[in-house]
């Protein structure tokens, strides 16, 4: 009767430790999932700030262009024509002065966005790549359990595998 119990629990070791082994497998696979999710949302941030870049050298290149007019302008010219080409061209760098500014704050808005979106991806990571870990342990201590026949340390893998659940569902949910 005594080996009938013990068979028991063993089973009970064998059905647990497979549970948690698929449970890893999937923490594994988001944990990855969200790795290169992170990986291509950095990509795309560089590349908004290298865009934000270009864009500010453009407004600035015009900037100097309308404050060589300017000057051009203070210096008196006296012909009419010269005048209306001059005020013609500042009014062309200030609309595209202007048309920079507006891009360059919305392409900011994007970038810093996406710094928002990758710091929520690194917590998803995060939580995934802890499950793993806490369900390989609870998957080891559970095995090893079974091999030298302690219960007290299979209970102790559930207790590492229940943690690991935890941070799995909060992988999926972020409850905290």
């Amino acid at each position: 009767m005594g080996e009938e119990k013990k068979e028991k629990w063993i089973m009970g070791v064998a059905l647990t430790t497979t549970v948690l082994a698929v449970c890893a497998a999937i923490s594994s696979l988001r944990a990855g999932a969200y790795s290169t999710k992170i990986q291509i949302c950095t990509t795309k941030e560089a590349n908004s700030w290298a865009y934000y870049q270009s864009k500010s050298i453009k407004e600035h290149s015009y900037e100097l262009q309308r404050d060589a007019f300017k000057a051009y302008r203070l210096l008196g010219e006296g012909n009419p024509e010269a005048r209306g080409f001059i005020e013609e061209k500042l009014q062309g760098y200030e609309r595209e002065i202007s048309r920079y500014e507006k891009e360059r704050q919305q392409i900011k808005k994007e970038a810093e966005d996406l710094i928002v979106e990758q710091e929520l991806l690194k917590q998803h990571n995060g939580n995934f790549a802890l499950a793993v870990m806490l369900l390989q342990i609870a998957i080891l201590m559970s095995s090893v359990a079974a091999l030298i026949k302690r219960k007290a340390m299979w209970f102790v893998g559930l207790a590492f595998g229940v943690l690991g659940l935890v941070y799995m569902s909060n992988g999926f949910f972020l409850f905290f």
